[in-house]
């Protein structure tokens, strides 16, 4: 029989996102009676997709997504080792929206556990999520598919790693309270920084960012304040007019890094002719943006080697998981063979006798498994009716 593995599922690159929304399942709600309605299977739910990886038919796993508004023309189904080849991609960052990503590993373990919590997981789907999990640490320990800032916001707290080395200790403004904003102060958690000066128009806004990551909330008219704390300040408001001019700083003995990431700018140009400030602005993060974008994918073939070696490892496993299976069953069934044959021996006598017959069968079942591992590492459909156990009328 061909890798029992299928794939069913939709992201970014087939569906819009209010069919993802559709499709999405909640860990709390949605998936428990989806894992129930699947049998054994693991779902990998995120913003960006829904895939339902199981063992068998992918009938049921189908149905599902289709009854949850998902046309057909968004759905992907893969069988085998393209199944799997597919998880293993996706661990490794490689069919991310952005290539490299490192989130997405993190979800990647999530699903295998509330699979296991949900008695939905066995022998294959443990394994191969185990191995896509395993795969994805060495993707990014061995390659550079994760390095550098690939969005603007990170780029930005690049920049002032970049400057500063360290940002422990400092202090870090926030101009503006929206989208981006938000996400340079998700990127910022961990770095150890002082204190976090939030400042927008509406302070009831700043009141509530500054909430969510321990920091301090601020008015416009306190901007002046803030900028004679500031060690960095990142600018994302929306204003029509400059917020920042050079009159707005006054001298000062430590270096001051200033981030404009609006647009229309925040921060005048004026300000980066003054000695102790140094001003970045989008196109600069751009440019950051994108050589780090080439490097990732650069390093796309040397994931793509470790994705095949990883291929090739599961196939081993699995060649031999059958073969164990198949002489276990086969095993079983000669005891009973000769229990049958043998009423009045000892048990023991049955053991011997059992062990006996099945030595043949057992070396042609390895010699066999041995066979299928010297062929082609990732064959679209691998064969293992070698493996098929024989009949007692064979025996």
């Amino acid at each position: 029989m061909a890798l029992p593995l299928y794939l069913v599922g939709l992201s970014h690159k087939t569906a819009p996102v209010g069919v993802r929304e559709r499709a999405a399942l909640d860990p709390a709600a949605g998936l428990p009676a989806a894992l129930a309605a699947l049998g054994k299977a693991v779902v990998l739910s995120t913003c960006n997709r829904t895939e339902v990886y199981g063992v068998g038919s992918p009938h049921r796993a189908r149905a599902l997504l289709l009854g949850r508004g998902v046309a057909p023309r968004h759905l992907y189904v893969k069988e085998g080792v393209e199944a799997l080849r597919h998880l293993f991609r996706v661990a490794a960052g490689l069919d991310s929206l952005v290539v490299g990503e490192a989130q997405i590993l993190g979800q990647v373990r999530e699903a295998l556990f509330l699979a296991r919590k949900h008695g939905a997981t066995e022998s294959l789907l443990e394994k191969a999520f185990q191995s896509a999990v395993a795969l994805g640490k060495r993707a990014r320990s061995e390659t550079g598919i994760g390095a550098g800032a690939v969005s603007v916001a990170y780029a930005a707290l690049d920049l002032a790693l970049a400057v500063f080395g360290d940002l422990s200790g400092l202090v870090v403004a926030v101009l503006g309270a929206g989208e981006m904003a938000e996400l340079f102060l998700s990127h910022l958690r961990g770095e150890g920084v002082a204190r976090v000066l939030v400042v927008n128009r509406t302070k009831e806004r700043a009141r509530a960012l500054a909430a969510r990551f321990g920091g301090e909330a601020y008015g416009l008219s306190a901007l002046p304040r803030v900028l004679r704390q500031a060690d960095v300040v990142v600018a994302s408001a929306a204003a029509p007019h400059y917020l920042v001019g050079p009159e707005d700083l006054p001298r000062r003995v430590r270096p001051l890094f200033l981030i404009d990431l609006a647009l229309p700018r925040n921060i005048d140009p004026r300000v980066a002719r003054l000695p102790y400030a140094y001003l970045y602005n989008l196109d600069d993060l751009e440019r950051v943006v994108e050589k780090n974008r080439r490097a990732r994918e650069g390093e796309i073939p040397k994931v793509e080697a470790l994705i095949e070696k990883a291929l090739a490892d599961y196939l081993e496993w699995y060649a031999g998981h059958r073969v164990r299976e198949a002489i276990r069953a086969l095993r079983i069934s000669l005891l009973r063979e000769v229990a049958r044959e043998l009423p009045q021996a000892d048990p023991g006598l049955w053991h011997k006798e059992a062990g006996r017959r099945a030595h043949p069968w057992i070396l042609a079942l390895k010699a066999r498994a041995r066979d299928f591992l010297e062929g082609p590492p990732c064959p679209q459909a691998v064969s293992y009716t070698h493996l098929t156990l024989p009949t007692n009328r064979e025996v």
